[in-house]
């Protein structure tokens, strides 16, 4: 098969056995150097992507995408919701109501956010079905006072389902004998585990009915409605402007970038940033490139000067060191695009591993948003990654070429 001049003799420099050990070993560093860019980049790009995966789906699957409210209990949240339907972008409308207290059991004691939902409404805007370990949401029925945790939250309180836990309210009743904190004895009915630390271990379900007693509120009053859209960053925008055109009553949006909106754009900042990052860590492999062609010039004067004196001209030699360089970019980039492929797919199931055999929690659910660490691998990430790889070797062999192509025969060969 036919092949240029300086792609025979390129490629033949690349593979031969030179007589300078140290030039081949400086040339193999180079290519693991930058295979071991690629590698780090496509796996911390591919981590970035599952944080922002796992917010999307868990954290903002539990969490409101935004919520319809007003300064008064609201009565007939039917006819609200079919109101709040009527805008296109709004795929569900759920009803809830809120408190936060403390949770206390054997002398335990566990802040909570207890959320009064409709079971059969809520399945409608959550995905804390798919997560359930025991019980059922059905288990939450009105007058019966159950309550349902996070596995965070029941590990803490020592309960599991069927035991009897107080909620003690921010309220105060006031009698006779003097001020009492208000509480309310609940059974446990079911644990789920979203492997978000926030919900895990601070969230708690009960039936709408039986939080609004606890309100001191009609049984068919809500706080307000909980909103799902089909397109999470439309909330807040739509919201707003459904909460303008609801009527004489003074009601009001929010929204999930509110609450976890600061949360989102740090992972999409730092996702841009590490990649800029570790793009240096490639740009200094490649770099080395530039030493191992300038060494390989420095070997090869000698065959310069006789591939110039057989007729080889400027440009032909240029472009031979052009194809060693670019050669070595190019194993070395699909090298750790191989390897980095194989690390983001597993590094998950891997950090599980070591965990479980040291016996550490890397991400402690009480100071991270989800309890492991995901992993998403994306084809764009990884043809962004060798592309860049690429480009970087093959301009990294273009001062090499050059000083290769002004060698000077009769200089070359004055001591040969």
């Amino acid at each position: 098969m036919f092949r240029p001049l300086f792609v025979f003799i390129g490629a033949r420099y690349t593979r031969a056995k030179r007589r300078n050990h140290f030039v081949s070993f400086i040339s193999l560093t180079s290519m693991i150097g930058l295979a071991l860019g690629v590698i780090v980049m496509i796996v911390v790009l591919s981590v970035m992507n599952g944080f922002d995966h796992e917010m999307r789906t868990r954290v903002l699957g539990m969490v409101p995408h935004a919520t319809i409210e007003s300064s008064k209990p609201i009565s007939d949240w039917q006819a609200l919701a079919a109101k709040v339907k009527q805008n296109p972008a709004v795929v569900e409308v759920a009803p809830y109501t809120q408190m936060q207290g403390l949770l206390t059991n054997n002398g335990k004691v566990q802040k909570m956010l207890l959320n009064g939902v409709d079971p059969a409404e809520e399945r409608k805007v959550s995905i804390l079905d798919h997560f359930i370990k025991q019980g059922s949401l059905d288990d939450l029925k009105a007058g019966d006072f159950g309550i349902m945790l996070g596995d965070n939250a029941a590990n803490k309180l020592g309960v599991q389902v069927g035991d009897k836990v107080t909620f003690v309210t921010p309220e105060v009743s006031i009698t006779p004998a003097g001020m009492f904190p208000r509480m309310k004895r609940f059974t446990v009915t079911g644990i789920f585990h979203v492997g978000a630390g926030e919900i895990d271990g601070y969230l708690g379900l009960t039936n709408l009915d039986d939080l609004a007693r606890l309100h001191r509120w009609q049984p068919d009053q809500v706080q307000g409605l909980r909103l799902k859209f089909a397109d999470l960053f439309q909330a807040p925008r739509i919201s707003w402007e459904i909460a303008q055109h609801l009527g004489d009553q003074d009601f009001y949006a929010r929204d999930w970038t509110r609450t976890h909106g600061n949360l989102y754009q740090a992972i999409g900042m730092e996702k841009s940033m590490i990649g800029l990052l570790l793009l240096l860590i490639v740009a200094v492999a490649a770099f080395n490139i530039i030493s191992t062609l300038v060494m390989v010039v420095n070997d090869k004067r000698g065959d310069i000067a006789i591939l110039r004196t057989l007729g080889s001209t400027p440009g032909q030699i240029m472009r031979i060191f052009m194809v060693q360089g670019t050669v070595i970019g190019v194993v070395g980039t699909l090298i750790g695009a191989v390897l980095g492929m194989l690390a983001a797919l597993n590094v998950s199931a891997a950090i599980a591993l070591l965990e479980k055999v040291i016996g550490h929690k890397f991400l402690n659910p009480d100071v991270y948003f989800i309890d492991y660490l995901p992993s998403q691998l994306m084809a764009n990430d990884v043809f962004m990654v060798c592309g860049a790889a690429l480009v970087l070797s093959f301009l990294a062999t273009l001062y090499p070429a050059w000083r290769a192509a002004r060698t000077q025969p009769a200089e070359a060969l004055r001591y040969e």
